[in-house]
This record gives C-alpha cells, sequence and structure tokens, in this order.
C-alpha cells in the first residue's frame, strides 16, 4: 500500500494507529473460505514456477506471501504499514520458511532492485490506493519486473450489488480505506499506458456458495460482477 501525509487521506499513519488491523479477524484467518478463494482466484490468474522471485505488493496480513511460498524460488511481501509487516514477521517466525521476507516501504518507491521480479501480486490493492498514487504504483511495477514479467491484479468491482449497498450505508459499512475503485477500462489503461500487455482481463464471482452460482450465470450483468481480474505482461526493458 501507499500513503501520503496530506490532510484528509487514509495514509499511513492511518493504518498504523486505528482500528483497522483489530477488526480484520476474517483476513488472518488463512484457512478461510474466503481467504481459500482469493488464492486460488489469484493461481487461476497465474501461477509461478519454482524458480521464479515473486513480489505480494500491499501483502497486508501475509496471506498471499505465505500462500505461494513453497511454489516459488523467493517472495517478498511489501506494505508501507508498520503494523502489517510486524504481523508478517512474527507469523514467519512460527514457520519454516528460508525464502519469504517482508520489507516496510512505499509500493509508489520501494527502493529495490530494478528487473528483478518475475511476478508481482498485487491483490485487494488498487482500490486502496488514490489516483494520483495509482499511476505512479504501476509505473513502480513495471520497473520492479523483468522484461516478460508479470503484474496480476485482483480488485472489487464497484458496480456489484454489495458494493453499491455498502458504499451508500444501506447494508454493512462501507470500507474508509476503499479511496478509489478501478473499473475494468481503468485498470486496463493504467496498464497499457505504463507500457504493459494483458494476457487476461474478466470478471469473477464471489466466494459464497449461492451467491456464486447466481454470479455465474448473471456476470454478463453488471450488478453480478463482484471481482475484477486482470493478468498484464512486461515488454521491453
Amino acid at each position: 500500500m501507499t500513503g501520503d501525509q496530506n490532510e484528509g487521506r487514509v495514509d499511513q499513519a492511518y493504518y498504523d494507529q486505528s482500528e483497522y488491523h483489530d477488526g480484520a479477524a476474517h483476513l488472518v484467518d488463512f484457512d478461510s473460505p474466503f481467504q481459500r478463494y482469493r488464492i486460488e482466484k489469484i493461481l487461476a490468474l497465474y501461477e509461478p514456477g519454482r524458480e521464479e522471485r515473486v513480489l505480494d505488493l500491499g501483502c497486508g496480513w501475509g496471506t498471499v506471501t505465505f500462500a505461494l511460498a513453497h511454489r516459488v524460488r523467493e517472495i517478498v511481501g511489501l506494505d508501507f504499514s508498520v503494523r502489517a509487516v510486524a504481523f508478517c514477521e512474527a507469523e514467519l517466525a512460527k514457520r519454516e520458511l528460508t525464502n519469504v521476507r517482508f520489507i516496510q516501504a512505499d509500493a509508489r518507491d520501494s527502493g529495490l532492485e530494478p528487473d528483478s521480479f518475475d511476478l508481482i501480486v498485487a491483490a485487494d490493492l488498487l482500490e486502496h490506493l488514490y489516483p494520483d498514487d495509482s499511476r505512479r504504483v504501476i509505473d513502480e511495477c513495471r520497473r520492479l519486473l523483468k522484461p516478460g514479467g508479470r503484474l496480476s491484479v485482483w480488485t472489487p468491482h464497484r458496480g456489484h450489488f454489495l458494493e453499491i449497498l455498502k458504499n451508500n450505508g444501506i447494508f454493512l459499512k462501507p470500507d474508509p480505506t476503499h479511496v478509489d475503485y478501478k473499473s475494468m477500462a481503468r485498470v486496463e489503461r493504467l496498464l497499457k499506458d505504463a507500457g504493459f500487455v494483458l494476457e487476461k482481463a474478466y470478471y469473477a464471482e464471489s466466494h459464497l456458495p449461492v451467491l456464486r452460482d447466481i454470479e455465474r450465470t448473471l456476470i454478463q450483468l453488471s450488478l453480478f460482477r463482484r471481482r475484477i481480474a486482470v493478468l498484464a505482461r512486461k515488454v521491453g526493458r
């Protein structure tokens, strides 16, 4: 995730000083149906090979990092939240993993070596980025990827009926950290403008059994498109 200390913005201080991390028990249950669904869908977009080096951008509680660790040569989890990285490092200490590390850094300017990753996973990240940050993060992804490397994007679709109800305060509460939902068209435009070639772009259904079946049937309608899934490849240097 990225942040900015401008007044009124959801920034690093918000994630580290608010109750954001305290109210997310469903996100730290690595074996929950929701998390198993996320990983299954992320792997359906692109399954990295044994020799690949992966960056989990906006790693949060490390779900993707830990799920992919046994599949790849090395994986790095990056988040700008001190609390998120501390949680991940504490979890890592419980596991026998030597190919995993976590860093606290800004996704707009990570300080990592260029051309150093085969895959970057941005799962549930783009909705947390303000418009002025989004292009910088995508450009940084391109800088960090090897030629031919891939960027995997997984983000909520604002047009889904549950998101509409939530963001209008009708059902559940809106998430204050979801500061800028991207449409499929915007995600594609951001990637193309940064020099990526799109390999996959589609909508995915929810993890809830009954709703999932309904969405699969009606996914051609915007109201039933739960998630946006995009895979892009870096071309050139």
